[in-house]
This record gives C-alpha cells, structure tokens and sequence, in this order.
C-alpha cells in the first residue's frame, strides 16, 4: 500500500509525498484518516530542527500525533473493527520515512491497541484529544483516584490552556485566571478570566501550570507562588529552564513535569465529553485541505489566531 503524508524532509523543508506503507500484520489496523491536527509544539520544534533527540529522531520524517479517521482494514485478529471511528496518537508505518509522530498521513496502518474507538460526532473535534489527555495528565501525577491541587494559574491561553482551564471547572475547581499577552488570544474564555500577567498582582498561587513553553518564565512564576506552591512545567522546552535559587528557596518551590499522556488519561477526558462536563467546542480555528498543507503549517505555525489548525 501507499500513501500521501505531510514529509519534513530536513528541517525548513515540508510538502506532500507519496510513501510506501509496511503491511499490516494479524494485529493491526488500516486507517483512513479524516482530519489530522497540526502541534505548534512538538512539531514546530521537528520543523525547525530543534527538536531534543529522542528515539526515532531523524530526516525525513513524517510529523503529527493527532489524528481521527476511521478503520478500513485490518489483520486477521482485528476485522471486527472494521468500521469503527478512531483517534490515532502516532504511527511508525512508512518504508521510506520516519515515523515521528507519523500521524499526518492519508491511510496509517498501526496495531490496534493504538487506535481508540471515539463517537462519530466527535469528527474533526477528535484532533484535540491528544492535547486534552496532555491536559489531563497535567492535573494527576499520582493516577486518576484524586488529582492534585488544582492549578489556580495557568500560563498561555492557546489550545492547551484553554483545555487545562476547561478541565479545572469541569472537575469542580475553583475559576482559574490565565494569563495572555498576545490580544488575539484572550478571546474565548468561558468561566475563566484571561489577563495580561502584568495586570495580575497575586502572589500566593498555590498551583501554577505552565502550557506556554516559554524556559525564561520561571522566575516570574516562582515570584508568584504561594509558600510550598507548586509550579508544572507542562509545554515543551526546546532551551534550558533555569532559576534563580534563593527565592525558590524562600518558597520551597516544588516544581513538576507533566510527560507524555497515558491511556487512563485518555479514558478520562472522553468520559468527561461524553457527560458533557467537558466541551472541545470553539477550539479547532483553522481548516485546510491537504493539499494546502504547506500553507496550513505557516498558519499554524505563525498566525496568533491559530489555535489549533487541521488539515482535512
């Protein structure tokens, strides 16, 4: 088999291509993707060739890790499946690129334990699982029995935040502010206030989470905590984050990193959609064919209106 991918062929370099697909073995699933979402994180870093090494790493490559299609085929212990709605969160299934996260592709063939059943009516909205069990594992270190202390600040106010501050109030916490410096980024809260971090004067945030990426943040946070407060690294950090000691010290700072989501916290964000606790609505800003790929990973990429962009 074959198919068309979004391929970075080294770092700069991005279009369409046609790759050949290993063949599916008993356990796995052919999938024809609908709609693949484009990370301003992960992938931005692979495009600019400043991603960390990693397992994998590599040129060419195929990106994305956050896809939904539907399963067309499948080996001999999975045709049951056949039909289903899914969420794929990667895919390593390309003879002649790298599957990193190997996503952003017109057919994917991966095992089926990685292809999760999602409602029909999720569709498009299907591209922001990943970030919202990201979200997710953000808010329970210890397991899914109780989360921590919930973030009372949360930095950056694009698809990530937006998703953590949704998240607080669907599990009953107490109205988070956000900070957002970019004005065509404060638009869109609901529950919540959204404001420039130099109009905030609070002090004691006992849980600050922070989704904007940004190393040079962490001493303006720590200056912000609470005695014992806690702040969670939750973006991706292409530089190094470093801190002043003594005023973390005067704290006793705690800080965490939220990594990779896992099953359970995916299990928990579509529980909270299917009850209606937790809305992906407003999200999704920007649509493109495939076709205009190129054009949709500048938007992404370089528009402050992009929230979260997908490719059709």
């Amino acid at each position: 088999m074959k198919s068309r991918a979004v391929v970075i062929k080294q770092p700069g370099s991005l279009a369409l291509a046609t790759l050949d697909l290993i063949a599916p073995e008993q356990d796995d699933v052919v999938v024809a993707v609908d709609y693949s979402g484009i990370s301003t994180g992960t992938e931005r870093l692979l495009f600019e060739g400043r991603m960390p090494s990693f397992p994998g790493m590599g040129y060419p490559l195929v990106p994305g890790y956050e896809s939904t299609g539907r399963i067309v085929d499948a080996g001999i212990n999975a045709r049951d499946r056949i039909g289903e709605r899914v969420f794929v969160p990667g895919a390593s299934c390309f003879a002649d690129a790298r599957g990193l996260f190997g996503a952003n592709a017109q057919r994917l063939v991966v095992p089926s334990v990685r292809a999760t059943a999602i409602a029909d009516e999720l569709a498009e909205q299907g591209v922001l699982l990943a970030l919202a069990a990201t979200a997710c594992h953000a808010l329970f270190p210890n397991g899914h029995g109780a989360p921590a202390v919930l973030p009372e600040l949360i930095v950056g106010h694009g698809a990530l935040g937006r998703l953590l501050a949704r998240l607080v109030l669907a599990l009953d916490g107490d109205s988070p502010t956000v900070w957002e410096n970019e004005p065509r980024r404060t638009a869109g809260a609901t529950g919540y206030t959204v404001c420039r971090a130099e109009d905030d004067t609070r002090q004691d945030y006992r849980c600050i989470v922070d989704a904007s990426g940004n190393a040079d943040l962490l001493d303006t946070l720590i200056g912000r905590l609470a005695r014992q407060g806690e702040i969670v690294l939750a973006g991706f950090y292409a530089d190094r984050p470093s801190f002043g000691f003594a005023p973390a010290f005067m704290r006793e700072a705690r800080f965490r990193i939220a990594a990779e989501w896992q099953a359970a916290d995916l299990s928990v964000v579509l529980q909270l959609l299917s009850t209606g606790r937790l809305s992906l609505d407003g999200l999704i800003s920007h649509r493109y064919r495939a076709g205009e790929a190129a054009t949709a990973y500048d938007t992404a990429f370089g528009d402050a209106e992009s929230i979260k962009t997908l490719l059709d």
